[in-house]
């Protein structure tokens, strides 16, 4: 018990660092920035098949960050962390963000977009 007390004491005195755990992909110059604030980022690199799966977790994450969004311009940047995330899975699976851009368009083209801001509640058979 004593031993947890001082622990305790230790940490609030700043004498003992904590981790703070993310296991969370993250943009290639981050591991930097948590250096150049003077913390030592603990990192690897993901083969194929964990980054594919860590980049379907990010865009869970970055869907989240743009739903909760409380301005416009906070939503502007949680949306380009949205599009650098496409980018990165268009790589991934071999196409580049041009080449999505263009699959959108011809989708659009047959499909319609959503600036009509229609919800198709039900379809009578």
């Amino acid at each position: 018990m004593l031993l947890i007390i001082m622990r305790l004491m230790n940490i609030n005195k700043g004498w003992e660092k904590m981790d703070q755990i993310y296991n969370k992909l993250v943009r290639d110059n981050i591991p930097d920035i948590i250096k150049e604030n003077g913390e030592e980022p603990i990192y690897r690199v993901l083969n194929e098949d964990e980054y594919w799966e860590y980049l379907l977790l990010k865009d869970n994450e970055e869907l989240e960050e743009v739903r909760s969004a409380s301005s416009t311009l906070e939503r502007k940047k949680e949306l380009a962390d949205k599009l650098e995330l496409i980018r990165a899975m268009a790589e991934y699976n071999g196409f580049t963000l041009e080449d999505i851009i263009e699959e959108a368009g011809r989708k659009k083209e047959r499909n319609g977009g959503f600036e009509k801001r229609l919800l198709l509640e039900r379809v009578i058979k």
